[in-house]
């Protein structure tokens, strides 16, 4: 089974960036697409942000759009989140998936607070802290 293992998280000021890594164990081009999802404290799950394997294409929620960008590094079996301006909002525990089923790249974020449809995704990292604050 695909093993997903996140790193790059930390603490950083608002305003600040970071670059979180999803590095798969294997390839991920047999994979529909891996996505990015965070937790805050209190708050539901959030999907935030996937890419489509086939093709490249992209989804960011609107709260995180124009701040981060997903992309990826086939040679690396590796995705990124950069994450610039980040916001006291954005402390959560970001933590990425990969899924063989497809669905509409535009439903990423209403789905993506639903456990049942999160658990079409099969593989799961452990996830990364990211805590804005001063």
């Amino acid at each position: 089974q695909l093993q997903l293992v996140e790193s790059g998280g930390g603490l950083v000021q608002p305003g600040g960036s970071l670059r979180l890594s999803c590095a798969a164990s294997e390839s991920t081009s047999d994979y529909y697409a891996i996505g990015w999802f965070r937790r805050a404290p209190g708050k539901e799950d959030e999907g935030i942000s996937c890419i489509r394997m086939t093709d490249g294409s992209t989804y960011y929620d609107d709260s995180v759009k124009g701040r981060f960008t997903i992309s990826r590094d086939n040679a690396k079996n590796t995705v990124y989140l950069q994450m610039n301006s980040l916001k006291p909002e954005d402390t959560a525990v970001y933590t990425c998936a990969a899924t063989s089923l497809s669905f509409a790249l535009s439903r990423f974020g209403a789905l993506g607070s639903q456990q049942n449809w999160r658990a079409g995704f099969g593989s799961w990292g452990q996830g990364t802290q990211v805590t804005v604050s001063t």
